[in-house]
């Protein structure tokens, strides 16, 4: 049974991993990067995730090394915290309570009494660079409070602002303007440039970085030019050397760790390398698949690092090479095909980019691949009208997918396809198996299969504007060449020229629902004979869905003007109606509840129903302050039993949504940093412990009892790990930040010894007397007791070695000792 705890709303992963610069760490062993509230630590060898850092309550806004300590990590957020973790072990050291919205965190090895962060003034849109005295206490939570301010009107991203040779300086840019800060001097120097009066000349200011050994400033514009600014501190003799190659805007820049070589991103999907500072030593590493949004070179210099606009990592050798790919959650503007699962994998498919449909794993948060759909190389230009990933459906064993594509240019010229890929087993991928162009003669507005484990060919239904549903089914297109299977239109229904919005087949698949406009069809798929038809007048219809179960008989459908009703199927009327803007319309496939989500001033609502009643399971209101544009039941592998009536409609499934800033969201009662984290490395790591003394303390050798009763009645008490708190201090804290084993010592043995007042089962009271009259019933007793201890000993082996136990005249032997007054020998 689930302990209950307050059902909240968290981010389920899927968090954007290109948020912001990705750190390395000193062995170049590891990659930080920020992961809305966590931060994920990456191997850079397996690109695997091996810790989620968990703590803050908001949005991490900024990570970077201890420069005193290279084992640990400063983490700051929007919660107003600064947290200090050891990685290596995952563990929160120490946290620093600011309490204002930290938007960047800057530390320097040369300025250790001060980190540096972005905080926000009063006024909108105004960021100060302040410095932050970090108090030293053994306190696990500390407040600090002394801020003193060194830039004012600096851009809120930390790509605008850079620390200089040794720390000497601090330089922060936006908009045309450029300030660089001497930390002896205390003095200030200012710059700015011209808006551009040249063509195609735009001199704002996109990013910073600083040589690591000489007095030299690279900023990149939004024209694309790279700037090389030298004898800064001077306001008029400074001077400055352009290199140009970007078309677009320079989206970051990155010194090598000598600063032998500055590398340069944009949208042209390109790392440049510009050995020297010379415009003639160029280097390229081109097709990255997107634009490159931040830059990261790790300490030792035998790594960079890039992050895309796609929400992917790229880890590149210092030869241009790239040697790892870690692929977070892509996200577009607009989901068109909503979120799906697969019924094979249990994965989350959606849109993922240009042309894609991308696959992705809820319980490891990480795509496992991608199906190129369109076919088509993707160029990366505003003014370019690209085809575009419409609509998506599976079939219900995951044997068949279909997809529809569009490319509309002009009113007049709509391109439409439709296509069929079927499930290869021995290739374990989607093969295209029918291509149909033009499937309608308008946009394609919903697709739905009808594919039961007893049907002989799958079937499947499209609307259109067109005023019509088409259904198709799989044929024998076989000849004397080949063995072959295609789809072809079996049947075209319409409703008197009216636009077809929805379909969906019923739970049995024995009907099909079909909305035009106001009004909604039911057709017999067995014959695609019109059965009946409801009509509510208030608006469209929006969404559709029949209940499953025990409420299969229903059917709900909500309207453009904001009403929601359940008609009977069986009385043909309409059962209930309610008021409320539903944008989001989702059934259980494992029960018979349905969710639906609504939007209003205050957010995004939950409510939970059975269409059978008219009180709702659950009502979440404000749950979500953006709108939500779809969800998806996901069903468990291993349900859960909540106790209260407001969960349990959790206990099947687990409802996943995604709001308008693309994060996917989740209801739980649990962490979902638990879920995050790879189990299975220490699953494996516990099973791989040696056989030691030790290992048999911690009570992995003892097998689980069969029944209640042996378990009750055990006789002697072994004191598990999870127990005795020295023992899982000793385990769980690490190495270096213990106290001496001196001082453990005396905690950690008295902790192994059996209190006094636990009985085993050889001992009986003192003042029970050895009577010859009692002989048969300790006899009994004797046997009884025997037997339970033969029978828990024989449960019990190490190392093929059975526990020697006493016979029952030696049992006798030691009980008339304890008779025996042996305090004269006190007085020896």
């Amino acid at each position: 049974m689930v302990a209950e705890e307050n059902l909240r709303v968290v981010r389920s992963g899927g968090s954007k991993l290109n948020f912001r610069r990705a750190v390395f760490s000193a062995d170049s062993k590891y990659l930080f990067c920020v992961s809305g509230d966590f931060v994920k630590v990456y191997s850079t060898a397996t690109e695997e995730c091996i810790y989620v850092l968990q703590g803050h309550s908001n949005l991490v806004t900024g990570i970077q090394l201890n420069p005193q300590n290279h084992l640990q990590l400063y983490s700051c957020s929007l919660d107003g915290t600064i947290k200090l973790w050891d990685f290596i072990d995952g563990i929160l050291i120490k946290t620093f309570v600011v309490g204002c919205k930290l938007y960047a965190f800057f530390a320097s090895v040369h300025l250790e009494d001060s980190v540096f962060i972005i905080v926000n003034k009063e006024i909108p849109d105004g960021f100060q660079l302040a410095s932050l005295k970090l108090p030293k206490s053994p306190s696990q939570e500390v407040e600090a409070k002394e801020l003193s301010f060194v830039l004012d009107y600096i851009s809120q991203s930390p790509k605008c602002t850079a620390f200089g040779r040794e720390g000497q300086y601090v330089v922060a840019a936006r908009d045309l303007y450029m300030s660089v800060y001497f930390f002896k001097k205390k003095k200030t120097f200012r710059f700015s440039l011209p808006s551009g009066n040249k063509k195609n000349c735009n001199n704002i200011f996109t990013c910073i970085a600083c040589h690591p050994k000489e007095d030299c400033i690279a900023s990149g514009h939004q024209d694309g030019r790279i700037r090389l600014w030298r004898n800064f501190n001077d306001n008029k003799n400074y001077t400055y050397t352009s290199l140009h190659w970007h078309h677009d805007v320079v989206m970051d820049l990155a010194f090598s760790i000598e600063g032998t070589s500055l590398l340069s991103g944009g949208r042209e999907s390109v790392l440049v390398e510009w050995r020297g500072g010379i415009e003639k030593n160029k280097e390229f590493l081109p097709r990255l698949g997107g634009t490159i949004e931040h830059i990261s070179a790790s300490p030792g210099g035998d790594l960079f690092c890039t992050c895309h606009s796609d929400n992917k990592i790229m880890i590149i050798h210092r030869n241009l090479e790239v040697s790892a790919i870690i692929q977070g959650l892509v996200k577009d503007s607009v989901v068109n095909t909503g979120l799906m699962i697969d019924p094979r994998t249990k994965a989350l498919v959606m849109n993922g980019k240009p042309g894609h449909l991308q696959f992705y794993s809820l319980q490891n948060d990480k795509q496992l691949y991608n199906l190129d759909i369109v076919q088509q190389e993707y160029v990366n230009d505003p003014g370019l009208v690209h085809i575009e990933l419409m609509k998506a459906a599976f079939s219900s064993q995951g044997n068949w997918l279909a997809t529809v594509e569009q490319r509309h240019e002009k009113e007049a010229e709509l391109e439409l396809q439709m296509k069929l890929w079927e499930f290869n087993e021995q290739q374990q991928g989607f093969i295209l198996n029918t291509r149909i162009n033009m499937p309608h003669e308008d946009h394609v507005t919903a697709l739905c299969f009808s594919d039961t484990e007893n049907s002989e060919t799958p079937t499947l239904v499209t609307t259109s504007k067109d005023g019509h549903f088409k259904v198709w089914i799989l044929t024998n297109d076989s000849d004397i060449y080949k063995q072959a299977m295609g789809w072809t239109c079996d049947f075209v229904g319409s409703y008197h020229n009216y636009q077809a919005t929805n379909c969906c087949f019923s739970e049995d698949e024995s009907l099909l629902a079909v909305s035009f406009e106001e009004i909604i069809t039911i057709w017999d798929s067995a014959t695609w004979e019109l059965k009946c038809t409801f009509c509510h007048r208030p608006g469209k219809i929006k969404n559709l869905c029949f209940g499953r179960q025990t409420c299969s008989k229903y059917l709900l459908g909500t309207t453009e003007k904001s009403f929601l009703c359940c008609w009977n199927l069986l009385t043909c009327a309409l059962e209930w109606s309610v008021q409320l803007s539903v944008i989001v319309l989702e059934p259980d496939p494992n029960s018979d509840n349905i969710a639906a989500m609504s939007w209003s001033s205050g957010g995004s609502d939950l409510f939970v129903f059975k269409p059978s009643e008219p009180r709702p399971l659950c009502i979440q209101k404000s749950m979500c302050r953006e709108k939500v544009q779809c969800a998806v039941f996901v069903p468990r592998d291993v349900p859960e039993s909540f106790i209260s009536e407001d969960y349990q409609w959790l206990n099947k499934s687990q409802f996943y949504f995604l709001n308008e800033s693309q994060d996917l969201m989740t209801f739980s009662t649990k962490s979902p940093e638990e879920k995050l984290t790879p189990s299975s490395k220490q699953l494996i790591a516990e099973e791989s412990l040696p056989t030691t003394p030790f290992y048999f303390l911690m009570g992995k050798h003892r097998k689980q009892q069969e029944t209640n009763e042996i378990m009750e009645n055990e006789l002697i008490y072994h004191p598990s790990a999870e127990d005795i708190p020295a023992i899982s201090e000793l385990l769980q804290t690490p190495a270096h930040v213990l106290p001496s084993a001196s001082f453990l010592c005396s905690m950690f043995v008295n902790s192994l010894l059996i209190s006094k007042g636990t009985k085993s089962a050889e001992e009986i009271p003192d003042d029970i007397e050895m009577e010859s009259g009692k002989a048969t019933d300790d006899s009994d007793e004797e046997n009884d007791i025997s037997e339970k201890v033969q029978k828990a000993t024989n449960d019990t082996v190490i190392e093929d070695e059975i526990i020697p136990q006493l016979s029952k005249t030696q049992e006798r032997e030691l009980r008339k000792l304890r008779k025996v007054d042996y305090s004269w020998m006190c007085s020896l």
